[in-house]
């Protein structure tokens, strides 16, 4: 059955590309999901280890009352009126359409953005469908586009990129590299390791110039993750096009949204959309650029 699921969808690639746009729409329903939640479960986890470890210093000091809180449970509910969430509620794009954008019993409105994270994650995951085809690359490469989203949205919100997506996708990298299936697997090593040691050491120069953190350790945890996915070749012209973009993103910011200088501006967004451009036409991209500059 299986194979002849894959020999189907080999000789029709338009049914593979919207099995692909229609999957990718539940899994960005997903997504929705764990960029909400995670972030969550991580201060309800930091907030227990805290009070285990300050167990003397707090014995008199009331806990606050946490709810159990997991990806599966509970059931999504409406913030305003804790309406359960049924199933025909949560179709993705075309519930949020149906509503009107509002919540079924309370009228409330509902954000645009989980459509469009649906919406997006279906989109980038068609553009690697259409490239790779009906390939093993393609399933890692839409595992690898549904961690940066769900990372580029986290550190967007709460300035977090939660090792708990970071370090599998990395891992993954490396494993998937063993046979050289995007770089020879000593690439991919170097990658990891001057991906990570890069930014560390900007970091540390950085705080010893002047006395400040200028990046958090996540951002090194994700540039080693796109060294072990891409090899360290393509890490100059990856860590450029963050910055440039970054650099852009946060002159506007402070010029049209009266974003203050002092004011942290997360890196991790604009590393991941550098490494997935970078993944998908990052040696077309640096090819051309050692053209111009030779």
């Amino acid at each position: 059955m299986f194979e002849q699921t894959l020999i189907f969808f080999q000789q029709s690639p338009t049914a593979f590309q919207v099995f692909v746009v229609i999957f990718s729409l539940i899994i960005g329903s997903f997504l929705n999901v764990v960029i909400y939640r995670l972030p969550k479960m991580m201060h309800n986890n930091w907030y227990i280890e805290c009070r285990e470890f300050l167990a003397d210093e707090v014995k008199n000091i009331p806990a606050a009352k946490i709810t159990e809180l997991t990806l599966s449970k509970p059931d999504s509910t409406c913030p305003k009126c804790q309406h359960k969430i049924r199933f025909y509620e949560n179709i993705p794009v075309i519930s949020w359409l149906f509503l009107k954008g509002k919540c079924s019993q309370c009228k409330s409105s509902i954000s645009i953005r989980y459509p469009l994270v649906e919406t997006t994650t279906a989109l980038l995951s068609l553009v690697i469908a259409n490239q790779y085809g009906v390939s093993f690359e393609t399933l890692l490469l839409l595992i690898l586009t549904w961690g940066l989203v769900c990372l580029t949205l986290i550190d967007f919100d709460h300035m977090l990129l939660p090792d708990q997506i970071v370090m599998p996708l990395l891992w993954l990298g490396l494993l998937v590299n063993i046979t050289g299936t995007f770089v020879p697997i000593s690439d991919a090593v170097i990658g990891a390791v001057v991906g990570y040691m890069s930014l560390f050491s900007i970091f540390w120069l950085f705080k010893l110039l002047t006395g400040k953190e200028g990046m958090g350790y996540g951002d090194f945890k994700l540039f080693a993750l796109f060294g072990a996915w891409l090899g360290w070749q393509l890490l100059p012209i990856l860590i450029l096009m963050a910055s440039v973009v970054g650099a852009i993103i946060g002159i506007s910011l402070m010029l049209f949204k009266n974003h203050r200088r002092e004011q942290a501006i997360p890196f991790g967004p604009y590393l991941a959309i550098a490494g997935w451009i970078t993944v998908l036409w990052g040696e077309g991209i640096w090819s051309w650029y050692l053209i111009q500059i030779s």
